[in-house]
């Protein structure tokens, strides 16, 4: 087997509102979460994962936040994209870990809904998807209610190919016995 691990954090400020999105779950509080899109950190987090796994950029490269069709658009979306990508070339998850680091809201009582939501979209079963809370003890811009960070880590796994490998690695061994 060939295993990968894709990592990545996402950033959103908060502004007056009636509820914050995470992980597709509606969560109500006196924010949300500025963003082109809907502004669901977590997803954005998990969709630069998948991304980072094959090697190809990152959400903006996909989705650019200067064009229009992408306004106010549901994060599922920028997911199944890279996922299908993901997919395409073999890969599947073996696990995802996404943490959110924020003062407000409290994930704990919306936890389960938010690993069912990303399991269904993910197409795995529940125990591989994690969901995990900490604050920043008050500190910090999540600590002054200036916005939330998410971070997703990702492991994927797929079946060794020598006909792959030999395609990545053919020319820098030709390059190498030229001389």
């Amino acid at each position: 087997m060939e295993y990968r691990v894709g990592d990545s954090t996402d950033t959103h400020r908060f502004e007056p509102g009636e509820a914050i999105l995470l992980c597709g779950v509606a969560i109500p509080c006196a924010y949300r979460l500025s963003g082109h899109s809907d502004g669901d950190a977590p997803l954005h987090a998990l969709t630069n994962a998948l991304l980072a796994i094959i090697c190809a950029g990152d959400i903006g490269v996909h989705f650019s936040p200067d064009d229009p069709r992408w306004k106010g658009a549901d994060s599922a979306i920028f997911v199944r994209h890279a996922l299908e990508s993901f997919q395409s070339q073999g890969w599947r998850i073996e696990h995802v870990n996404l943490t959110i680091v924020a003062q407000v809201p409290k994930i704990k009582p919306h936890r389960e809904a938010m690993r069912k939501n990303v399991a269904q979209l993910l197409g795995i079963a529940l125990d591989r998807v994690n969901i995990q809370a900490t604050t920043e003890e008050e500190m910090g811009y999540t600590g002054r209610l200036e916005g939330l960070r998410a971070k997703a880590l990702v492991t994927a796994a797929r079946p060794f190919s020598f006909k792959r490998w030999w395609k990545t690695r053919r020319t820098l061994f030709q390059a190498q016995f030229k001389n």
